[in-house]
């Protein structure tokens, strides 16, 4: 009995159909990385002041004087919640006082802003934080949107499994296209903060591949009305319905739900884009049914847990991902914070990612998973402490070690799926890299706020996330090291977390010179 692979084998690993796929594949999801971090313009927060009626009457000098001032990075700047009390001050104009000279503004009452706020726009012309006042007792609003998005994220990764297999990847695929675009659209019409968030938590149920390499092209739109912003980033996924007549179901499903001439037509449609001469008979008859109702041992997540070595696997996995996911997203939702443009940071931010790709690429290639892993981590989280000390004056230095904490970060995301993948074994793997994936969700729905806490203490997001990357990484270097090594097909044939004593069995033995002498390598195919 051959199995898929060994019936299509004649196909090639990497031939033009491959590669064609691949390519229309990836700008498939595209709008993935407009949606992903658009929330960075969306709910950007411009600097705002408590709004004093022009029907108060007060004279020029307490107009100017209506607002008390607070230290900010080291620069006294106006209070961005209070006022001094406007019946006070108005007596005070009434009365020919001059604030300063004869009141002494440290003794005059405050209250909040009564009236409203006013916005800069120096940055931008309006955002869901300008349109809804999602500022000062408001405030946990703006990263809520964020968070609320990878929400729908993390429930739509539960059911797209399900979807696709019961409905076919190619459906599904389209349908959840359509459902980020469509109610991406609706976001504009939103007429309060509930309206929108709801919509985006939609729009992260239609987003089931959370890749965001796109960003480098989504944030180089420089639009700074929200509404045309969204507006601009559902064109692209209008555009990719015509990828429809051009991307194929997966014949591996056909085949699942019985349909084996539809499977045959694909990959006879393949082999004549690969110039490679299709066999006479592709399944043979007695192959078919088998194919159809061939049923692979079952497991349950339990077995993530049932051993110890699987155990500490599965816990150090989780936290790894998680950790990873908090300084990826904390990173890329804080570029608007840095110092200098806007727009220059955050494509600074993405562009940085490209040369973390290439990096981690080839250190998979020639290098041990564990140091590999931990270099990243420890170059991502070691930058990141050194933020706070940089001196006020010099911030594009700040931003340069920002820079490089992405970078950092980002080549050990883009690793840790191959390494996560290698450590679990065949039975299980996939249940092990959706488990880990669903903590990276977790950590990126967190992640808005460890931004947040950046309202009270600028550094304090860049000491969390510089801490946690470092302590991860250097328990990264417990996690056991699968480079050069057969995959493990068991649970028993596991490579074992280093620092822990374990029993040597006799089964476990043989089970691993096994494993050698049938190594088994990972690797993708085109269906």
């Amino acid at each position: 009995m051959r199995d898929y692979d060994e019936v299509t084998a004649f196909l090639g690993e990497w031939g033009p159909f491959q590669r064609l796929i691949f390519f229309l594949l990836s700008a498939s999801i595209i709008p993935n990385g407009f949606n992903g971090l658009s929330a960075v313009f969306l709910a950007g927060t411009p600097e705002h002041r408590c709004r004093v009626p022009d029907t108060a009457n007060l004279s020029s000098a307490w107009r100017n004087h209506s607002v008390p001032l607070r230290l900010q990075d080291g620069r006294e700047v106006p209070h961005s919640c209070r006022r001094y009390r406007l019946a006070a001050i108005a007596n005070f104009s009434a009365l020919g006082l001059e604030p300063g000279r004869d009141v002494d503004l440290e003794q005059v009452e405050q209250e909040g802003c009564l009236d409203g706020w006013e916005f800069s726009q120096d940055v931008y012309l309006s955002t869901i934080v300008t349109e809804w006042n999602l500022v000062c007792e408001d405030d946990w609003k703006a990263p809520l949107t964020v968070s609320l998005f990878f929400v729908g994220v993390l429930v739509g990764s539960f059911i797209s499994g399900q979807l696709s297999d019961r409905f076919g990847r190619k459906n599904v695929l389209f349908v959840t296209m359509g459902m980020q675009t469509g109610f991406s659209f609706l976001q504009i019409f939103s007429r309060n903060f509930e309206m929108f968030a709801l919509l985006f938590v939609l729009v992260g149920m239609g987003q089931i591949s959370n890749y965001v390499a796109a960003f480098v092209l989504g944030m180089t739109i420089k639009l700074e009305d929200w509404r045309m912003l969204l507006l601009a980033l559902t064109v692209p996924g209008l555009l990719c319905a015509a990828l429809w007549w051009f991307i194929p179901e997966s014949p591996r499903w056909l085949l699942s739900q019985g349909r084996f001439k539809e499977a045959e037509v694909i990959i006879h449609r393949a082999a004549e884009i690969n110039g490679i001469v299709v066999p006479s008979t592709i399944f043979e008859p007695s192959e078919l049914q088998d194919l159809s109702s061939k049923k692979q041992q079952s497991h349950s997540i339990l077995d993530l847990l049932r051993t110890r070595n699987i155990r500490m696997v599965t816990i150090m996995s989780i936290i790894l991902w998680m950790t990873i996911s908090v300084g990826y997203f904390g990173l890329s939702l804080d570029t608007p914070n840095l110092h200098g443009d806007v727009y220059l940071n955050c494509f600074l931010s993405a562009v940085v990612e490209v040369p973390a790709y290439v990096l981690a690429w080839l250190l998979l290639q020639y290098l041990p998973r564990r140091y590999s892993m931990a270099t990243a981590l420890f170059l991502g989280g070691s930058v990141l402490l050194f933020v706070q000390l940089v001196p006020s004056d010099l911030y594009y230095l700040s931003t340069v070690l920002v820079m490089v904490g992405k970078f950092g970060v980002t080549a050990a995301f883009s690793m840790v799926y191959v390494y996560t993948a290698e450590l679990y074994p065949t039975v299980v793997r996939n249940m092990g890299v959706g488990v880990s994936s669903t903590a990276s969700r977790l950590g990126s729905i967190l992640s808005p706020y460890f931004v947040y806490l950046g309202a009270y203490d600028r550094f304090l997001p860049y000491i969390l996330m510089g801490s946690l990357t470092i302590l991860t990484a250097i328990l990264t270097l417990f996690l056991p090291e699968s480079f050069g090594t057969p995959l493990p097909d068991t649970i028993e044939q596991m490579l074992r977390v280093k620092g822990i004593k374990y029993r040597q069995t006799p089964s476990h033995t043989r089970m691993l010179k096994d494993s050698e002498d049938s190594p088994t390598v990972l690797k993708s195919t085109a269906f």
